[in-house]
Formats: C-alpha cells, sequence, structure tokens
C-alpha cells in the first residue's frame, strides 16, 4: 500500500459529461457531439497556454473558451443553454463508486490528495458539492504553479508538499496523458481506463490499468 493517494480530478472522480447529460432533452441529438468537443479543446487550449508561457488564463477561463468553441462548431445547438451548462460544470456529478473508494483507503490510513489542472475556486466547489471534502487531506491546483499538466512542476507539488520520494505516490488518472505525465516523473500510476480506450504512450506505460476506482482496494 502507498502512503498518498492522489487523484486526477475530471475525467477520474468527476464525470465530464453530466452538464451535458443533465440537459440532453433540451441540447438534442448533437449534445453528446457539444460535450465531446467542449472537453477535448478545454484540455487542447491548457496544454497549448503551458507550451506559450502564459499564465493569465485559469482553468475556467479555459472551460468558458472552449465552450464557446463547442457552440461555434455546432450551431445546431442552442447557444441560450450556455450558462446553464456552466453552472452544471460547477457541480459535476462524481462517478459512483468514488465516496465509496476514497473511504476505502482513508480508513486503511492513507492520505489522499486531489491534483488537477482546475482552479482553487472550481475544485473547491465541485468537491463541497460532491461532499468529499472530509476525506481529502489536500487540494493542489495548477494555479499554484501557474502551468498545466503534463509540467512536472505540478506533480512535484506532491512530492513537496508531504515530503515524500515519487516512488511512495500512487497517482491516478484516466486522462492517458496525464498518467504518462506522472510516471515520467516517477509517481506509481493507475490509468482509470473507463472507456477501454487503447494505449498511446507506450514508452511511459502505467503501474496499473483498471476499469474504475474500485479496483484500488484490491491493491491495497
Amino acid at each position: 500500500m502507498h502512503s498518498v493517494y492522489v487523484f486526477d480530478a475530471y475525467g477520474t472522480l468527476f464525470d465530464t459529461g453530466a452538464a451535458v447529460a443533465r440537459h440532453a432533452a433540451v441540447l438534442g441529438e448533437d449534445g453528446t457531439r457539444l460535450a465531446e468537443i467542449w472537453r477535448r479543446k478545454q484540455l487542447e487550449y491548457s496544454w497549448v497556454r503551458t507550451l506559450m508561457g502564459d499564465r493569465d488564463r485559469n482553468f475556467w477561463a479555459l472551460t468558458e473558451d472552449a465552450l464557446d468553441y463547442a457552440f461555434a462548431k455546432m450551431p445546431s445547438v442552442d447557444r441560450a443553454m450556455r450558462e446553464t451548462l456552466l453552472e452544471a460544470y460547477r457541480d459535476l456529478d462524481t462517478f459512483e463508486e468514488v465516496p465509496q473508494t476514497l473511504k476505502a483507503l482513508k480508513d486503511a490510513g492513507a492520505r489522499l490528495a486531489v491534483l488537477s489542472n482546475g482552479s482553487r475556486q472550481m475544485l473547491e466547489r465541485a468537491i463541497r458539492a460532491a461532499r468529499i471534502e472530509d476525506l481529502l487531506d489536500r487540494v493542489f491546483s495548477a494555479e499554484d504553479v501557474g502551468r498545466y499538466k503534463t509540467a512536472p512542476e505540478i506533480y512535484d507539488l506532491v512530492t513537496t508538499t508531504f515530503r515524500l520520494y515519487p516512488k511512495a505516490v500512487s497517482f491516478q488518472s484516466s486522462n492517458r496523458w496525464d498518467v504518462a505525465g506522472a510516471a515520467r516523473f516517477g509517481f506509481h500510476t493507475v490509468w482509470i481506463n473507463r472507456g477501454d480506450e487503447p494505449d498511446e504512450y507506450l514508452d511511459c506505460p502505467p503501474g496499473a490499468v483498471l476499469p474504475d476506482l474500485r479496483g484500488l482496494t484490491s491493491l491495497l
């Protein structure tokens, strides 16, 4: 068992498709495509901003920018839903196994943290809405270093704060690129492959692959 378990937030603890799913009836058949574009551009913007050295736009601003692009790409979806979707994104649903898994790890004596590109305000609200704040020892935001994953400075927040070598940390993410960055940094990594996707970073393999977070308890 590792002494610290660190979780990515969006896509790993929180279902990024939940905002659109809640309003599927209004958004229509193109809502699913809108959600896919929104998420893809949100991530792309974070990578490009880091490469540019731009520290001025936090993850919430990028989330808004990405949604605006998605609406422009999918004009069939009513743009009047913009604020409704943004409000829903602030309080995303967790995946069903999240609270129980976090509690099991906590009860086993592990320290738990979130490490996310999300802004501090985004993370605080999402965690509070999910009622998992009492299970977490720390929440780390990319805002703390002014860069987005996979910049190594972000992963270093964990080792510096907990005063651990990277190998003592188990890092969980549903984003394969995030797992690659964490593996290169030296964390033990677990890829939460919810969509049964093929591997794409073969030179930075995960320590384990699980379909959801439930399997973490079997590794204790």
